[in-house]
């Protein structure tokens, strides 16, 4: 039964990374090893559960319906045997966490840190994806959001800094040869550095001031995912053009001088980011972290 049960583990394992040689990285197996394990479930059941590719490893309607019932269950004996664990006054097991990559650029690596400091038995897996996934459907323990609706039976606690900023900046060569804008429409006769949604869709360019919003689709002269933020601020000081990125992203680099802020008075504000799971039975690990958390956030950062 025991290895029926790991060679299940290695099934979902398969499924979630989407190839054998990515689920054999997170099991610390070959991938050898892992082929043959599924090799071996598909004769045990008799049923083919992998579509194979050169390129891909995709699962078949049966895989989907095995992978959807048995990753729940293998989940729940992971946290149970890690309470068990857990109540020997040492926290073990696992967490894994869906978040965007805003969040991993200055927030939430040192928390990570901290808390693994705290809990050096507990392993801590984050998948970065921008999109707007169901972190809980994606077979994570929680995910992190900025705004996000969020179902009536999950819980969300905030993270990080409360309120946050939308910031522009440019570099004073670029300021010197195309002149600062006065208003945001000025934006539409300059050259602006825009980022990409995962999604496709350009990132839009608010700002307010007074009560009055302004949302601008900029020209772009460089336009770049969420995932090369750092390379678009980059651009941005070696003056190619304007660019618009989280606040805390640019500090540094108002400090230094190698950007220089613009129309600040119309940099829009909006709430920071929030950790979100399912209220039903958390697992040890992740009420470790909420719990940190909510520790970390009595001082009002």
């Amino acid at each position: 039964m025991s290895n029926s049960l790991d060679d299940l583990g290695v099934f979902v394992a398969v499924v979630r990374a989407g190839g054998f040689r990515s689920a054999a990285r997170g099991l610390g197996l070959s991938p050898a090893t892992v082929s043959e394990t599924i090799a071996r479930l598909e004769a045990r059941l008799d049923t083919r559960l992998l579509t194979r590719t050169t390129r891909s490893v995709t699962p078949t309607e049966a895989g989907r319906e095995l992978a959807a019932r048995i990753a729940p269950l293998l989940a729940e004996a992971e946290d149970a045997l890690a309470a068990v664990q857990s109540r020997r006054g040492t926290l073990h097991g696992r967490l894994v966490l869906n978040v965007p990559g805003a969040v991993m650029v200055d927030i939430l690596p040192p928390l990570i840190e901290a808390f693994m400091a705290l809990h050096p038995e507990v392993e801590v897996e984050i998948m970065v994806d921008d999109r707007m996934v169901d972190a809980v459907a994606a077979q994570c323990d929680a995910g992190i959001r900025y705004g996000e609706a969020l179902a009536q039976d999950m819980i969300a606690v905030p993270l990080g800094p409360r309120r946050q900023q939308a910031a522009l900046a440019a570099a004073p060569s670029y300021l010197a040869r195309a002149g600062v804008p006065a208003h945001p429409r000025d934006l539409l006769g300059h050259d602006c550095l825009r980022g990409r949604f995962s999604s496709g869709a350009p990132i839009p360019w608010e700002f307010e001031r007074d009560g009055e919003a302004i949302t601008l689709d900029v020209p772009a002269r460089l336009t770049i995912g969420t995932n090369g933020a750092a390379a678009m601020i980059g651009h941005a000081i070696s003056g190619m053009g304007l660019c618009m990125a989280f606040r805390n992203w640019l500090e540094p680099h108002f400090a230094s001088g190698a950007l220089v802020p613009v129309l600040a008075d119309w940099w829009p504000a909006f709430e920071g980011p929030y950790l979100y799971f399912h209220g039903r039975r958390p697992p040890p690990p992740l009420r470790a972290f909420v719990d940190f958390l909510r520790a970390e956030g009595r001082d009002g950062a």
